[in-house]
Formats: structure tokens, C-alpha cells, sequence
């Protein structure tokens, strides 16, 4: 009689399905209720993708390039799924994603992709940015039930962001400036890299500069009357692989070896991938904070 009852249960065990439990997590449009811990999940947004992966979380699906190298090992056991722009929707209607994270330049595609899985947009961007990181990976953690995972991650980003404040402390101003092929842009402390000034108190050379997307266009004569302590310098075409004019050449003129930063040594290449293209991205992030730290620490040493 006894076997027959837990044969009974474990019968309607299996056959009721389990109830999904609902956490609401914060994106970049609000708060949006998910049924936690999708184990199927399509990721078009570098970001995104780059703290997931710090949080030790598994994707089915990526896009056709991942462009961080970090995130090789990823992408070799995921589907691709199309680009950052074009999601490939045949391969996502076979995939049957329990979610889809969206963000950045694939954010225009959020309504079509709703149609097959439940999508959200994670995208990070403009000032603030930290701020937005911080929350996408309690947001992740929260999804995912890795809400340890993610204190963790946050407390390790935080020191990084202490040691860099420490590591620029009193070491002059700066000018970060964009090349893409042989022009420049400036960026602000409003602006998507502005959390170099806002975040480690960076002061900045030049205040008040446009937060347009891709920064306020300037030319070298501009540079050379700011004359900033240090030239934080991403390269764009290196971002992307273009075969464009990197930036030492592009900055390799008299008018740029008259500033300061140039005659002092000061002009910092930061890797232009994990700020250009997956800005905000945990791991992406504290590499940027790696860079600066260590450029500002080889002064102090000098």
C-alpha cells in the first residue's frame, strides 16, 4: 500500500510541471518580471555576454563575433546567432531561447526578437556608466540565483575603481580622445568614457565637451591649446578591425608632441575593444581599470 502512495506521488511529480518562480530585475527600460533561472539564453550584446560570463553563467547562443578574446572559449560552445545588428531569427526559431538578452546595437531589434523568447534590454550606456554595470550584475545575479556570485564580482570591481582612484590622485589632467582613422573626437565627463573622469577622478583637461555618441569633433590644434597632463587615447578602427590608420599615426604630428602629455610620456593607448565595444561589461571594465592603473602607477615610479 505504502509503495503504491509514493508511487503515486512521485507520478504526479513528474507529470505537473514545476511552478517557474518570477523575479523582477532592473534593465535599461525598467523593471521586468522573468521567470528566473532560464537555462536556454541568446545573447546580442558584447556587455552583456562579458558579465555573464564573469558571473560563471552558461549561453546557447552568440553572435557571429565576440570580438574580446576572453570570450573565445564562450563562443566556441554557443550557437552564433546572427551579428550585433542582424539577429539570424531561422536559427533563433529552432534554438527556442528561454531568453534573450539584447542591448546596445542590437536594442532597435528588442520588439522582433519579443516574438520568439522573452527579450530584455540590457543596454549600458552614456554617463553613468558604472552605475548601469553595477546594476546589470545584480540584475544577472538576481535572474540566475547567482546573487553571490555577483557580490562577489561587485566588491571586486570596487577595489579596482579604489586602486585607480589612488593611482591618478594628484597626477594632473586628461584628455580622452577617440581616433577613427585620421580624425579625433574628444569625450567629456558626461559622455560613454566619461566614467574616467566621474568614477577615479580624473579631472578633466577641457570641461564642459558635447556627450554626442561619438564625441565632440576636435582637431589637433584643439589638443595642442588644452594641453592636457595625459591623452587617454581608444582607437576605434582597432576596436572594430578596420584596416584604418591606427592611432599613433594618426597622433604622430607637431602639433600633438608640443602638449605636455606628449613631451611627458603621458599619452595612454588603452586596448579600444572592452571600452568601445563592451563598455560596461564587468570583466571589460576592470581591464580598462588595469590600464589606467598600471600607466599612472609607471609614472609614480619614474
Amino acid at each position: 500500500m505504502r509503495k503504491t502512495f509514493l508511487g503515486g506521488l512521485l507520478a504526479l511529480a513528474l507529470a505537473a510541471p514545476l511552478a517557474a518562480q518570477t523575479v523582477t530585475i532592473d534593465t535599461a527600460i525598467g523593471p521586468v518580471p522573468l521567470a528566473a533561472n532560464p537555462q536556454k539564453i541568446a545573447v546580442f550584446d558584447i556587455a552583456a555576454l562579458d558579465t555573464l560570463t564573469a558571473l560563471g553563467i552558461d549561453v546557447a547562443g552568440v553572435t557571429d563575433k565576440v570580438y574580446l578574446p576572453s570570450l573565445a572559449p564562450v563562443a566556441a560552445k554557443a550557437q552564433v546567432i546572427g551579428t550585433l545588428f542582424e539577429p539570424d531569427f531561422e536559427a533563433l526559431v529552432v534554438m527556442q531561447p528561454d531568453l534573450i538578452i539584447a542591448g546596445g546595437r542590437s536594442s532597435t531589434q528588442v520588439a522582433a526578437l519579443s516574438e520568439i523568447a522573452p527579450t530584455i534590454d540590457m543596454t549600458i550606456w552614456g554617463a553613468g556608466l558604472l552605475d548601469q554595470a553595477r546594476a546589470r550584475i545584480a540584475a544577472y545575479g538576481l535572474l540566475f540565483s547567482a546573487q553571490e556570485a555577483a557580490q562577489g564580482l561587485t566588491q571586486t570591481l570596487e577595489a579596482k575603481i579604489a586602486a585607480a582612484r589612488a593611482a591618478v590622485a594628484g597626477k594632473g589632467n586628461a584628455l580622452i580622445l577617440l581616433t577613427n582613422g585620421g580624425k579625433i573626437s574628444a569625450y567629456g565627463s558626461q559622455s560613454r568614457f566619461g566614467w574616467l573622469h566621474t568614477e577615479i577622478g580624473l579631472p578633466e583637461a577641457v570641461a564642459g565637451l558635447d556627450d554626442e555618441t561619438h564625441g565632440q569633433s576636435v582637431s589637433f590644434e584643439f589638443v595642442a591649446e588644452a594641453d592636457p597632463d595625459w591623452l587617454v587615447v581608444v582607437d576605434r578602427g582597432a576596436a572594430i578591425g578596420a584596416q584604418a590608420e591606427a592611432a599613433v599615426a594618426t597622433l604622430d604630428n607637431p602639433l600633438i608632441a608640443r602638449t605636455a602629455a606628449a613631451q611627458n610620456g603621458r599619452i595612454i593607448y588603452l586596448d579600444a575593444t572592452p571600452l568601445y565595444i563592451a563598455g560596461g561589461g564587468a570583466n571589460a571594465v576592470m581591464q580598462t581599470l588595469d590600464e589606467i592603473i598600471a600607466a599612472f602607477a609607471a609614472e609614480v615610479e619614474g
